[in-house]
């Protein structure tokens, strides 16, 4: 009788789950073939959260994946070398999709907005993630003005739900890391708003010429922002004035940050490690794709000519520049040497610059050809199947082992690169050295 017994109240227990198995199941397809049925008849008011990035299934939806076989442990038990491999794939398709003689917009006004908050203060990036970025960010501004001299950066920070303007646009990337090395020792409080800081960008974007490209660069490790109101009629603000937003996460991806950069044609990220990082910025140094509604004009510039400091000493009067007038933080000096604007014939101590008392830009040649390389880059090599082509790679002249599995073909002068190789040329020589040392197929390229 107790066998019976237990057989019953097994047997109930299964029907139990058994019903709410079904009546689950039935209850789930019921909302999916509702959603989709809503979504197809245009009643997209109501389901905000069908988005059209979201019609795809969810992960825990798809096939069973093993998304962990891609990174594998070295000799050594590290992960690092799987990584590195994964920043290099990644490197080279990003190159694969760029096209040459595309329109750019080369004179550049970058926001960047940097979050100040208690978040900033993780440890999984060491010493912080305050500090590792500021000295990331250095190297970025460093590079960002060697490769767009005739653009203009601005910073903006963000904590306690508020937003500080720490830097106005300028062209001068000392000025910047100057100002970035005294927020070593700022104090990281409260939440960010993203809002104000998007706000606060737009307010000075919104004023330039509609020649001007205009970007705005997040780099968030929060995954809260604290907004006054509601951020989504900011970033339809953001859309109309043609403002490209980027989003660099530190902690996790974030709904709206996504959003933030879809809506506005620029691109969201989340780091891996700190050499990630540093790719991830690096990625924001080559000027995008012009956005549609950026028109095109001729701008007029000054080319002044810098006049020696001991030639004619006892002629010319000693002299201040214009940059250090009105400057506080460093020593202002007298000299008799500069660059003199042909318009006004301000002083100033270094180029590029706009002058102050006319508004004049003021470059150097060289300036201008260093962005001629970003009009017409180098051709895009060919990913093919290593099978002993070649013993060495051209440009370094290493030779090929059973770890090179792809090997990178030049289309014009068929010499054959390793990887390191194609992403030097492409990213930092900007010239391809099987072209250039061939006369036929350098005029070909270049004709």
């Amino acid at each position: 009788m107790f066998c019976g017994f237990v057989c019953v109240a097994v047997c109930s227990v299964l029907l139990l789950f058994w019903k709410s198995f079904v009546i689950l199941f039935f209850n789930r397809q019921f909302w999916i073939f509702t959603i989709k049925f809503r979504y197809l008849i245009g009643n997209t008011k109501d389901i905000k959260m069908v988005d059209d990035e979201d019609l795809k299934e969810y992960r825990w939806e798809t096939g069973y994946e093993k998304t962990w076989e891609a990174i594998k442990e070295d000799d050594d038990g590290f992960l690092e070398a799987s990584v590195a491999d994964i920043v290099q794939r990644a490197k080279r398709k990003r190159q694969a999709m760029k096209q040459g003689s595309q329109k750019l917009g080369m004179m550049r006004h970058l926001f960047l907005l940097l979050d100040c908050s208690e978040s900033m203060s993780g440890q999984d990036l060491k010493p912080t993630r305050l500090i590792c970025t500021l000295k990331l960010l250095e190297i970025f501004l460093e590079e960002f003005f060697d490769q767009n001299p005739i653009s203009q950066m601005g910073i903006i920070i963000m904590h306690n739900k508020r937003s500080e303007k720490i830097s106005d646009l300028a062209g001068n990337y000392k000025k910047h890391t100057r100002i970035l090395k005294t927020l070593n020792q700022s104090s990281l409080v409260g939440e960010p708003s993203l809002q104000n800081g998007l706000e606060m960008a737009l307010s000075s974007l919104k004023l330039l010429p509609s020649h001007a490209s205009r970007e705005i660069l997040v780099i968030m490790g929060s995954l809260t922002t604290c907004d006054p109101g509601d951020i989504h009629l900011t970033i339809e603000n953001l859309k109309s004035e043609g403002v490209r937003c980027s989003v660099i996460g530190l902690a996790a991806e974030v709904h709206i940050c996504r959003q933030l950069a879809n809506h506005s044609g620029g691109i969201y990220n989340v780091i891996l490690d700190d050499a990630h990082f540093r790719d991830l910025l690096m990625q924001h140094v080559e000027p995008p794709p012009a956005a549609v509604s950026l028109e095109s004009s001729l701008i007029k510039m000054g080319f002044p000519h810098q006049i020696d400091r001991d030639a004619d000493a006892a002629e010319e009067p000693l002299t201040m520049c214009m940059c250090h007038v009105d400057n506080m933080e460093d020593s202002s000096k007298l000299t008799t040497g500069g660059y003199y604007c042909p318009q006004c014939y301000s002083k100033y101590c270094e180029l590029p610059v706009e002058c102050r008392a006319c508004g004049l830009t003021l470059v150097s040649a060289p300036h201008l050809a260093r962005s001629y390389h970003h009009l017409f880059p180098a051709a895009n090599y060919a990913e093919v199947q290593f099978q002993n082509q070649v013993a060495i790679c051209y440009g370094c002249q290493r030779p090929f082992g059973d770890a090179d599995k792809q090997v990178y073909d030049c289309p014009n002068c068929k010499k054959v690169f390793c990887i390191d190789c194609d992403i030097f040329v492409h990213e930092t020589l900007h010239t391809c050295p099987g072209c250039a040392t061939n006369l036929d197929t350098f005029q070909i390229t270049h004709s």
